[in-house]
């Protein structure tokens, strides 16, 4: 089973987190017989958090309680304060995530986070369009690995756009194999075209319990 750690801060993107943490945590349109995932928000300290969109995130565990494998993800969302240095500690462990082959996935303000820390320097990454990372990240160096793209997957990192979060999503679930490969792509289509041919596409992909 996957664990999928959550990091949450003040004024968190609430919208980016969106598809993926609802799909993951609710298990709606996966595999039959799949295990499942578990999904634990985590931060800097256990004291509540207000996200962009006036929630309030009470986390689960603190960044020494990540236990870091293979199986461990780690979500890191756009937000407005990750220029704190208190943030600091959550992308050291981020590196040791992509150290040991753990999958890391950074959305809008979280990538300028990375790139801050060298970690896009050297890999194929994408972000809020060119010039960005240069604007808000003065030490960043990945200018020749940069793609301008929604979301782009380099290994073992996704990074994506603050417009980018459905096929951020997207390409999470794909590494995580919790999909059929038909159920994933009706999917897309449904979320990104609004069609309902591809609801109906979806819905005869599922299981019948995935149904009711």
């Amino acid at each position: 089973m996957y664990t999928i750690y959550v990091y949450v801060l003040d004024t968190l993107a609430d919208w980016e987190l969106g598809y993926v943490t609802s799909e993951l945590n609710s298990g709606r349109f996966f595999k039959k017989d799949h295990p499942g995932v578990s999904l634990k928000t985590v931060s800097y300290s256990q004291r509540p958090i207000n996200t962009m969109g006036g929630m309030t995130v009470i986390p689960n565990c603190i960044i020494d309680d990540i236990v870091v494998s293979e199986t461990s993800i780690l979500l890191l969302p756009g937000a407005n304060t990750w220029n704190d240095p208190k943030h600091g500690a959550i992308i050291e462990k981020a590196r040791e995530f992509l150290s040991v082959g753990a999958m890391v996935c950074a959305i809008c303000g979280a990538t300028a986070a990375l790139a801050n820390f060298g970690l896009l320097d050297n890999r194929p990454h994408t972000s809020n369009g060119p010039g960005y990372l240069e604007m808000i990240s003065p030490s960043y160096k990945g200018q020749s690995f940069y793609i301008d793209k929604p979301s782009v997957r380099d290994n073992n990192l996704i990074t994506a756009s603050s417009t980018g979060a459905l096929l951020w999503a997207k390409q999470i679930i794909e590494h995580l194999g919790v999909y059929q490969s038909d159920t994933l792509e009706s999917w897309f289509e449904y979320f990104s075209t609004g069609e309902p041919k591809h609801f109906f596409a979806l819905m005869k992909t599922l299981p019948s319990s995935n149904k009711n």
